[in-house]
């Protein structure tokens, strides 16, 4: 009998224990399950990108992959193809599409993404919010230039790349912004690098600032990361919606969490 992975039981145990929009008494919260989470997104509004994945699924040619976080579930192998990639380890589009309802709902000015991979969900990011400069950290050099590529293809000139292990590009694209108004933390997913991160961005997150942090449920080292986040003084209200957890730090919101089923 093969053995249940982690997060087969972790989905199992947040079924049982999350609840749906009518169990929220936060008005905050209620209108955002409402207005964004659960809002169906047109099909034809990221076209272009899921046309892209496409061809991405379809690509045959190889790359040499440098992984510093904690490697695929799916991938063996330092040369993979790209095909492979895009079909394993690109966030679905349901998924990336959520994400793109809260840009666009927030309208942030300034968006860090850790984990670019192929640029799929930084492009869905880019044109959710157009005004935003998203900054989007990449440690593997080979996939980061596929990733640029694929920016230019869709003449993304609101993204910036930024090449290098986490611990050393974070800090510098911090140190160059005046705040941070959203945060998608999408790689490394251990439980110290994760809290590691989330410290450095609330350096430059102010109030209304947005934290996204993707497969909270990925491993026991993540949920204890994602229960340090959640009684962190300065977060306030978080959703767990069991691929992502979200977090935010209004002073004006009474501390709750809330585990939602999607």
């Amino acid at each position: 009998m093969p053995l249940i992975t982690h997060p087969v039981r972790a989905y199992f145990s947040h079924w049982a224990k999350a609840g749906n929009r009518h169990g929220v008494h936060s008005p905050f919260v209620y209108h955002l399950i409402a207005e964004v989470l659960r809002v169906p997104t047109k099909a034809s509004e990221f076209a272009a990108v899921e046309k892209l994945r496409h061809k991405l699924r379809r690509r045959k040619d190889c790359i040499n992959v440098t992984d510093l976080g904690a490697g695929s579930r799916h991938l063996r192998g330092d040369r993979r193809r790209i095909g492979s990639i895009a079909s394993s380890a690109l966030k679905p589009r349901r998924q990336a599409e959520q994400l793109a309802r809260i840009a666009n709902h927030f309208k942030p000015a300034t968006i860090v993404e850790l984990g670019t991979s192929l640029g799929i969900t930084t492009l869905y990011l880019a044109q959710a919010a157009p005004n935003a400069r998203i900054h989007t950290v990449e440690g593997c050099p080979a996939t980061a230039q596929v990733a640029l590529n694929n920016f230019h293809l869709l003449q993304a000139d609101n993204i910036t790349l930024h090449t290098g292990p986490f611990q050393d590009q974070l800090p510098r694209v911090l140190a160059a912004l005046d705040r941070l108004d959203m945060a998608y933390i999408d790689g490394h997913h251990a439980k110290e690098p994760t809290l590691q991160y989330f410290n450095q961005c609330l350096a430059k997150a102010h109030n209304d600032t947005v934290f996204i942090f993707d497969d909270i449920h990925w491993s026991q080292g993540m949920e204890e990361a994602w229960a340090l986040i959640k009684v962190h003084a300065q977060v306030t209200v978080t959703i767990d919606l069991f691929h992502f957890g979200i977090v935010f730090l209004r002073r004006e919101q009474a501390k709750q969490h809330f585990r939602l089923r999607y």
